[in-house]
């Protein structure tokens, strides 16, 4: 699949990312959007992303700007940087795609590329000639983005969020990992390191395969844990577990961090957990299609509406966007409109340390309604269009494909191909926007149904599907 933008940036296979193609998207990206002259680059600890982040550079410095080079750090600490300052900003990373995969984020000086400035990048793509000479990125990048994205956190909950918590650290490759564990640390937590690698590992927090859910539940045992937390590669996907080893799923810890925040609005796609909508602390809910870039619209249209609104955003993935200036445990969190992994997992974390409940009784108090996803990969985005233009235009089709023993009451396209039944099941088939792969998310009044639906259509795909 050629290099594309989907729903979180452009990716491509690291073959496809040449020198040229990667100059060419920043200088277009330079001259469509605004970036007051300055442009922050980071990137993950894929092997490919520090080559990447050498073209990023030569190409904004050939347009005669400025680069702040932040180094290997989390997305939205770069994002939050630039976000500050109200300058530009390139993210080299591949999120939590294979190795032989990456990509880069856009951020303007209002925050993350919409899907307008997308176009106008597009349009105004001109091919490179030839490959630039590429500059050595300097040994010494600057800390000041990693070090206010962690003072964000100590500041906001202070040093004894977390005082009396055993918070085990699923490090892998993620380009948080000693940040994170900084943090634990500062907030009066004890850190135990888990899991490092020094080869990439591609962690979605959506799609855990049950090999890592069992060590997760070793790792817990073995070591008392009150929690174990992770995030994929870039950092804008958090994952956590209770003590028992259990996952809580992103959607979940969705609700639980606006819920702490006493967020009144949320900004959510169509695939999250419909049990906000039995929630009362939420006057307002909009469902969005996937993707970050329209949950950010909803959010900016929800201020444009009420621009006191205590609005935030989040994905099914537990990606969290803070739009309001909102009240920590210790002081002021100040909005940021990307996707962040660490304030719904500090927020989880401190609401098992301030209530002394452990983190699966406070998930049990929410109205019950269980969602799980996994995915199919390596499919072509058209086999899969094809396939679900096929289930959408032919209720024959989808009777006999859908395994459910109830009758279909709804269907929804607002992002893919969305089904509800009578029995309250719900099975929803999507295309990633930015992976060769087919996603299914489901919806139950009970766990184990939610993830039998997802796998039960998955090997209802693997032999529908025609490649």
């Amino acid at each position: 699949m050629p290099p594309k933008f989907g729903t979180s940036g452009l990716r491509g296979l690291v073959t496809e990312l040449t020198s040229e193609l990667v100059s060419s998207y920043t200088t277009s990206f330079m001259r469509s959007c605004a970036t007051k002259g300055v442009v922050h680059v980071g990137w993950d600890l894929r092997p490919s992303s520090p080559q990447i982040a050498q073209a990023v550079i030569t190409a904004v410095q050939a347009q005669g700007a400025k680069v702040k080079v932040a180094g290997a750090v989390p997305t939205p600490a770069l994002a939050l940087a630039a976000s500050q300052a109200q300058q530009g900003a390139i993210m080299i990373t591949g999120s939590h795609i294979p190795a032989d995969r990456n990509g880069l984020k856009f951020y303007t000086t209002q925050g993350e590329i919409s899907k307008t400035d997308e176009a106008a990048i597009l349009a105004g793509l001109v091919p490179a000639t030839s490959a630039p000479t590429l500059p050595d990125i300097p040994i010494n990048a600057d800390p000041a983005a990693i070090q206010a994205y962690s003072d964000r956190y100590v500041t906001g909950f202070g040093p004894q969020a977390l005082t009396g918590l055993t918070i085990g650290l699923y490090q892998h490759s993620s380009v948080a990992r000693d940040v994170m564990v900084d943090i634990i640390t500062a907030l009066g937590g004890t850190a135990i390191a888990l899991g490092r690698t020094d080869t990439f590992t591609p962690v979605d927090t959506e799609a855990v395969d049950p090999e890592a859910r069992a060590q997760f539940q070793s790792w817990c045992q073995d070591h008392a844990l009150d929690a174990l937390i992770s995030t994929d590669g870039d950092a804008d996907r958090p994952m956590v577990t209770d003590h028992s080893g259990q996952i809580v799923v992103g959607d979940v810890l969705g609700a639980l961090t606006a819920k702490a925040l006493g967020a009144e609005v949320l900004c959510t796609p169509i695939s999250s957990n419909t049990m906000i909508t039995r929630m009362p602390e939420f006057r307002d809910i909009h469902l969005t299609r996937i993707g970050s870039p329209y949950v950010i619209a909803a959010m900016q249209a929800a201020q444009t509406k009420d621009p006191a609104a205590k609005v935030v955003g989040y994905e099914a993935n537990g990606g969290f966007l803070l739009g309001f200036s909102a009240q920590g445990p210790a002081g002021p969190l100040a909005p940021l409109m990307t996707r962040d992994c660490l304030l719904p997992i500090l927020c989880s974390l401190h609401l098992v340390q301030s209530t002394g409940r452990a983190l699966a009784e406070s998930v049990a108090a929410l109205p019950q309604r269980f969602t799980a996803a996994n995915r199919l990969t390596e499919i072509p985005t058209a086999a899969s269009a094809k396939f679900l233009h096929n289930l959408t235009t032919d209720s024959a089709a989808r009777a006999a494909f859908f395994d459910t023993q109830s009758a279909e009451t709804e269907t929804d396209l607002t992002d893919g191909l969305r089904v509800t039944f009578e029995n309250g099941d719900v099975v929803h088939l999507r295309p990633s926007g930015n992976a060769p792969e087919l996603r299914c998310y489901a919806e139950a009044d009970n766990r184990d149904r939610a993830e039998a639906l997802v796998t039960n259509h998955l090997q209802r795909l693997r032999g529908k599907i025609r490649l």
